[in-house]
């Protein structure tokens, strides 16, 4: 063993390594990139910048604003409600703003029923060329109470009362209201016969499609008030000569029957006139007559005491008025008395009346 301690010598350091010169290029490329760096901080601080402005957004007057965090509205009841007005929300895809308009008026339309038509023949109100018989793979109808196809189509008009409902009720609450246009469309078409549909009774028609409609979303509370409901029907195409033919014969039907009722009017109204006139004539007649025997019993009812109390003389005066009456005028007056025995008398007259003169004759020209 060696008693003698060993001491550890600490190794050398290491030698600076001698300082290289700078050259003028890398000095301005270290300064260009620092100036680079300088530059996307400040880019970068208005990225951020523009990035949280965009949140902004407007709800306008006549909307209410829902807004979505990651999905989910971010509020309950009236409260998840934006009122008009300036608003700011974290930008898309954190958050996100539905506008629901409260009075606009909203449409869907209804072609279930319609026979196949594209877009652009329906915007340029184009009728295609029907075929020789119903395709009822590519044509829609609907099938009426009395078992005849027609073509039918309807446009509903609604405004959203309860945006909440609205949006969170159904993934698409319009594809929800066209559906019930759908069901309403083809179960009122069950209810009427085909001649009620096209020509009788339209309007009940149309009223019907809406009640259904109405009563289909109000069972599923999708928070729209229905406005307006008007339904379109035609014949088939293939039948349309027939069902020309058939609406002339109904028109010339009631063509007909209005004028019979309009001459049974006037024959019923002359006849009803000429029976009030005859029997307020007769009417007229009877008073007459009645107040003449009532005048003439009274006289009589007069005359009856003073021919009771002289009967000769009462005779002479009434044969003396009645002969005054009638001998009036008379041009000669011959009264021949009865004689006292009775026997009749002879009367001779000899009468030299003056014969009247001719009226001379007007001297001709």
């Amino acid at each position: 063993m060696n008693d003698h301690p060993h001491t550890h010598d600490e190794p050398p350091a290491p030698a600076l390594p001698p300082e290289t010169p700078v050259d003028a290029g890398s000095q301005a490329l270290a300064e260009a990139l620092r100036s680079s760096f300088a530059i996307i901080k400040v880019l970068m601080v208005l990225l951020v910048l523009l990035f949280l402005a965009s949140g902004f957004f407007t709800v306008g007057p006549q909307e209410r604003a829902i807004l979505l965090r990651f999905g989910k509205p971010v509020g309950e009841g009236e409260a998840a409600l934006l009122l008009p007005g300036l608003h700011w929300s974290l930008p898309y895809p954190i958050d996100e703003s539905i506008r629901v308009s409260i009075s606009g008026v909203q449409q869907v339309s209804s072609t279930v029923g319609w026979y196949a038509v594209t877009p652009e023949q329906m915007l340029a109100g184009i009728e295609p060329a029907a075929g020789a018989t119903l395709n009822p793979i590519a044509d829609g109808y609907a099938l009426t109470a009395d078992a005849n196809i027609i073509h039918t189509s309807a446009t509903l008009t609604y405004r959203i009362k309860d945006p909440i409902r609205y949006v969170f009720s159904f993934v698409n609450a319009s594809n929800a209201v066209q559906n019930a246009l759908d069901n309403a469309l083809l179960f009122a078409a069950s209810r009427f016969k085909v001649d009620d549909v096209l020509t009788s009774d339209i309007a009940g028609f149309q009223e019907a499609v809406r009640r259904r409609a109405t009563q289909s979303v109000d069972q599923e509370n999708l928070g729209i008030l229905v406005e307006q409901c008007v339904v379109n029907s035609v014949p088939p195409r293939q039948l349309k000569d027939a069902f020309a033919s058939v609406l002339r014969a109904e028109v010339n039907r009631s063509k007909v029957l209005n004028e019979a009722r309009s001459l049974e009017n006037q024959l019923t109204n002359k006849a009803s006139a000429d029976a009030e006139s005859l029997i307020n004539l007769a009417q007229s007649d009877r008073a007459r007559l009645v107040s003449d025997m009532a005048a003439q019993a009274d006289r009589f009812q007069e005359l009856l005491p003073q021919y009771r109390s002289h009967p000769t003389l009462f005779v002479q005066q009434r044969l003396t008025e009645t002969l005054g009456r009638v001998l009036t005028n008379v041009q000669d007056k011959i009264f021949l008395a009865d004689s006292a025995d009775g026997k009749p008398k002879e009367l001779r007259l000899l009468l030299n009346r003056e014969v009247q003169k001719p009226k001379l004759e007007e001297a001709k020209p």
